[in-house]
Formats: structure tokens, C-alpha cells, sequence
């Protein structure tokens, strides 16, 4: 079995493929589309496939993931960039040609991150996944304003609504059609955007998991936590290039963040030339702010209850995550979870114990073993 790993070459704007050989059928294969700050250029050029000691040359592959053809050409349009994005597949996936209708399409779960995260935070859950569900494959993405997708400089307005166009178009440009969604926090929200705005490119059924969030009124920062939106004016306040992580760290806590919070912010820090003398973030506060007041105004709770038939939408409460569910809250969603069944659609309500917010690392097992049922009910 061989792992590929796509990452940006340093001045050519293009991807590097690496192909290394696995002895073990179950590891995953690992896919990092990322951006290159000296290009804009598509990721979409010619490597080998390498398998063992066999080459197969001129294979053309979109975004490292599919063609529609075998090409000889040398010129091969390269369509604009739409988000950064990791891919996770397990070891049973195969290389599908538009034309090979002898292979399948690979089952493929969409996993989105919260504000001021990036795909990256779902790194070793999706790889667990990948693991223990070889046919799959997981697409982790950067969603505008974050991470990679940073330097791709997304046209406002900074929503919900436009950061869940954007995934979908860019499953649309990788010609993937996901069966799951998993979105935490924030992501939650855009999952539910997603599959409001589109019944194509996203096949019915498709299974939506909304992680520690509601619908409507966001009720985040209870009393003595963060609150994101104070620790967004906070970072907008700091100098766009630092000389010293710990200086931001001891800021942040001078500031009253917690350490937790505190350390994970630090880590969207990166230095900004070789000699790693001063650091910049690898996100766009201004953007990201505009995310978040989104975030605060969407309601999505009409959709929620009117759920197309086809869709099941699926609710995870942290158990320690008390100050964002309202009774009100829980009533309307068990209220939907009828309504739903009835119009042949899916609602349904998980707690999720011994964790807070950040769920899949205050309780990756508990985590695991809610999000399996999907896979193992969709299991190709």
C-alpha cells in the first residue's frame, strides 16, 4: 500500500507528490493540499504513480485526487484555487478515472473546523477514522479567512453562508459527493448551510453532525471562560508580526484567557522567514471577525425544522459545554426530531460526557464511537 502526501514546493507554486510504500494494508493515505505565498497558482500538475518498483507516467490529477481523463497534454488548464484543504484516506481507497466505472465512487466525509482553527485540528481524529474505516476517505479543510486558505484573499461578505459555498464548491471541483459532515462549532453551522443551499453536489442520504452547536443564538463564554469574540478584539489588537511566541502566550494570559486557550492560539503562529526571528498569524482577523458576528446572527433553525426528506441532521452536546444550551434549545430540537421522522427526514440528539467544548480532544473516544454509526450504517 503506498501513503501520498501533498505539500507546496517552495517557488514553483506547484505540489510535490511523495509515494511511500506501507506494509500494513490499514495505514491511511495522507493527501496535504496547502498554498504557496509566492503563487496562486492550482495545485494540478503531472506526477508519477509510483507502486513498488512499477511507474505509470503521465497521469494527470485534479487537485491529487481525480481526473477526468488521462491526458497527454502538456497545457492543462488550471482552474483558480477555492480552499486549502487536508485529505485522509484510508487504506482501501482506490484511484477512480471519470471513465473507469469498474471503481466505485469512494464514500467521502467533509470534516470543518471552528473559528480560529483549521483543518489540521481534525489531523489525528480523521486518520483514526481512516483507520478503522479503510473504504473511506476524509477531506479536512481550511476554511476562508483560515489556515492555508488564508492567502487565497475570499471576496466578502465573510459568512456562514458564503464559507459553506465554498466548500461546496470545492467537493464540486474535486467531483466528490460526501455522505458525511461533520462540522464543530462554527463548521457546525456551515454544515448546516451546506446542505441548505444544495442538494447537488451532496447525495441523499447525507448525514450532518453539528458539534456543540445550536441553530440559532450562539451562547458562548459563560462565566470566568472565554469568549471568542473578546479573544478575537484581542488578537486584532496585537502587532500582525511578533518577535516571540511566548510573548503573545504571556499576553494572552496577562489578558485573562486561560492557558488552554492561550497555548492553542499560539499555535497559528508561523515564522515568518528561516531564521524564525518573528512570527505572523496564519489567519485573517479582519475576516474572521466578520465570521464569527455571522456565526451570532445566522438562524438556521427554520431549515432544521423542515428538513428535506433524505437529510438526517445529528446534534452533539458537550456534556461540560453547559452556558451554550438553553432549555429552549433542547425542546426545539427534540420537537424537530419528531417532525423529522414524520416527513421522512432525521433529527437526533447526542451528549457526549466528560467534555467541553472541544470535543474531539476532551473525549476523542466518546467522539469516536458516536460519529462510528455513520460510517458503519453508510460503511461502502
Amino acid at each position: 500500500m503506498s501513503a501520498v502526501s501533498c505539500s507546496t514546493a517552495s517557488s514553483s507554486g506547484g505540489c510535490a507528490f511523495r509515494f511511500r510504500s506501507k506494509t500494513s494494508i490499514h495505514s491511511p493515505n495522507f493527501i496535504r493540499i496547502g498554498t504557496n505565498s509566492q503563487s496562486d497558482r492550482f495545485c494540478n500538475h503531472r506526477l508519477e504513480l509510483v507502486h513498488g518498483t512499477r511507474k505509470v507516467k503521465g497521469a494527470s490529477v485534479r487537485m491529487a485526487l481525480v481526473e477526468e481523463r488521462q491526458s497527454t497534454s502538456k497545457d492543462v488548464a488550471e482552474p483558480p484555487r477555492v480552499l486549502a484543504y487536508d485529505l485522509v484516506q484510508g487504506a482501501l481507497v482506490k484511484w477512480r478515472w471519470k471513465d473507469d466505472k469498474s471503481v466505485p465512487d469512494t464514500p467521502t466525509a467533509v470534516l470543518l473546523h471552528g473559528i480560529l482553527g483549521s483543518g489540521k485540528n481534525w489531523g489525528t481524529f480523521a486518520r483514526r477514522l481512516a483507520h478503522e474505516f479503510p473504504t473511506w476517505q476524509f477531506l479536512l479543510v481550511d476554511l476562508r479567512c483560515h489556515g492555508d486558505s488564508t492567502s487565497l484573499k475570499k471576496r466578502g461578505p465573510h459568512s456562514v453562508a458564503t464559507t459553506a459555498s465554498d466548500v461546496l464548491k470545492l467537493v464540486g471541483q474535486l467531483r466528490l459527493t460526501p455522505r458525511v459532515l461533520v462540522g464543530h462549532s462554527f463548521g457546525g453551522k456551515v454544515v448546516l448551510s451546506m446542505v441548505e443551499q444544495a442538494a447537488k453536489p451532496l447525495p441523499r442520504p447525507v448525514r450532518a453532525w453539528v458539534l456543540d452547536a445550536t441553530p440559532g443564538k450562539v451562547r458562548a463564554g459563560g462565566d470566568g471562560e472565554d469568549h471568542p469574540r473578546e479573544l478575537i478584539s484581542f488578537l486584532r489588537k496585537l502587532p500582525k508580526v511578533v518577535l516571540s511566541k511566548r510573548e503573545v502566550l504571556k499576553a494572552l494570559i496577562n489578558e485573562g484567557f486561560s492557558n488552554d486557550v492561550a497555548q492553542w492560539v499560539i499555535t497559528n503562529l508561523r515564522p515568518t522567514g528561516p531564521s524564525a526571528s518573528s512570527f505572523s498569524w496564519t489567519f485573517d482577523l479582519d475576516g474572521i471577525a466578520e465570521l464569527y458576528q455571522s456565526y451570532e446572527e445566522t438562524n438556521l433553525w427554520n431549515f432544521v425544522e423542515n428538513l428535506p426528506r433524505g437529510v438526517h441532521v445529528n446534534f452533539l452536546k458537550a456534556e461540560r459545554s453547559l452556558h451554550r444550551w438553553a432549555l429552549e434549545d433542547l425542546q426545539r430540537i427534540h420537537a424537530a426530531e419528531e417532525l423529522a421522522s414524520e416527513e421522512g427526514g432525521g433529527v437526533e440528539m447526542h451528549v457526549l460526557e466528560d467534555a467541553g467544548h472541544w470535543v474531539h480532544t476532551d473525549n476523542p473516544d466518546g467522539l469516536f464511537r458516536i460519529l462510528s454509526s455513520s460510517f458503519q450504517v453508510l460503511r461502502a
